[in-house]
């Protein structure tokens, strides 16, 4: 399963991101290191399901579907605050870096308002500066990154010199351990033109290495979190000018939104820019009031952001596409009868061999081709599949 960590200086709302995001409990409070160990839960991203389409029932099993909205999970965790200095030990330091070595994407939670200063205690909206804090955590990561490469590195290059060793798969094997795959390192090293020889990299190729690698294999978005304080509002545009990938948020309406529909207080989809009240009877003057202001914010902003910025992650960063694999390509079902049971998020650009070996080894060993469920036509191992293909693949039977 992809996994998608939740980064960000203390007291930025990653907390009240990640219990919205999955409706666990991770503890929140106004203070520094409220969460000491990373909290582990499950998203989801959202796709169309083909049911709508091809007018059938599905009868999803490692994902669900809502009025033909396919949730597909994703493994997030909420790593505690990092400070400056962090890559040195500082504030709870590299146990921090640590929880994020599998994660394929990482969310920047940004105080959005600027209610928060460098250590992430509290101060007066938009005394503090959001940008600083993009700089900051990417440097951070950037150094950790550098810190485990130039640990015995010019062993390492002599070794990989002596051995004739391509020095991309060299890396690739050094650096497995944080969820790097060669094609990341190849991108990395074609970007900074650093020498064959590793033995020739000076300690600004390793930087500029640590920094590229990281970029690639580990793409950072902005959720600019606590857009409902007025402040935040200018800042959100200057955070989106930067560049980067930036989806304004509130975590914490969000958090509500879902807990009152847990509690069938309110019917609302996740992602959605409207709820309706189901049992006005039931809610307290303070939740009717709550709610009230939740719908005056969901008229300015159109949503809370959170579903947005889980979705924004998965697939325009990290660039997946949804496909649905099938044992019989005209019930659309598995071999137990279940319609379009499993929903699988892939790179796009995977091929259909490629895909049989995501399901699994022996499926991509013993591939002999596939077939399009929508058009009923064969297709071979190099055909690239398309976001929300349903694909039936075919092999050769064992003895």
């Amino acid at each position: 399963m992809l996994e998608l960590g939740l980064v960000g200086k203390p007291n930025t709302g990653k907390s009240t991101f990640f219990n919205a995001a999955t409706l666990a409990d991770a503890p929140i409070a106004g203070y520094p290191f409220t969460t000491i160990d990373a909290n582990v839960g499950v998203t989801y991203v959202r796709g169309d399901c083909p049911c709508q389409e091809f007018e059938v029932e599905c009868n999803p099993r490692n994902s669900r579907c809502v009025d033909g909205v396919r949730y597909v999970p994703v493994r997030t965790i909420d790593v505690a605050g990092l400070v400056q200095g962090a890559y040195e030990g500082r504030g709870l330091g590299n146990q921090f870096l640590d929880n994020l070595r599998m994660a394929s994407v990482l969310v920047h939670v940004v105080d959005a308002a600027g209610a928060t200063d460098d250590e992430g205690k509290p101060c007066s909206a938009g005394s503090h500066d959001p940008l600083d804090d993009i700089e900051f955590l990417e440097n951070e990561i950037d150094h950790w990154i550098c810190g485990i490469l130039e640990k015995g590195w010019a062993r390492f290059a002599r070794k990989a010199r002596l051995e004739n060793k391509s020095l991309a798969k060299a890396i690739t094997e050094r650096m497995s351990g944080l969820g790097i795959r060669r094609r990341h390192v190849t991108t990395a090293m074609r970007s900074i033109g650093a020498p064959d020889n590793p033995e020739d990299w000076s300690e600004e190729d390793l930087t500029h290495f640590a920094s590229e690698i990281r970029r690639v294999s580990k793409p950072i978005m902005i959720a600019a979190n606590k857009i409902d304080i007025p402040a935040a509002k200018d800042n959100v545009e200057r955070l989106t000018k930067t560049g980067r990938l930036t989806v304004p948020t509130s975590a914490i309406a969000e958090l509500d939104l879902r807990r009152a529909a847990e509690k069938n207080l309110i019917d609302y989809v996740p992602g959605e820019g409207n709820f309706e009240i189901l049992e006005s009877n039931k809610l307290s003057d303070k939740q009717a009031q709550g709610l009230k202001s939740i719908k005056e914010f969901l008229n300015e902003w159109g949503s809370t952001g959170v579903q947005q910025a889980v979705d924004e992650a998965i697939y325009h960063l990290l660039g997946m596409i949804v496909v649905y694999p099938v044992d019989d390509e005209n019930k659309l079902a598995d071999k137990k009868g279940n319609v379009l049971p499993d929903a699988m998020l892939v790179p796009e650009g995977t091929t259909a061999r490629g895909f049989a070996y995501e399901i699994h080894s022996d499926l991509g060993d013993t591939f002999i081709h596939a077939i399009n469920a929508r058009t009923k036509r064969r297709v071979g191992e190099d055909y690239r599949l398309k976001d929300g293909d349903v694909i039936k693949i075919v092999a050769r039977r064992g003895r």
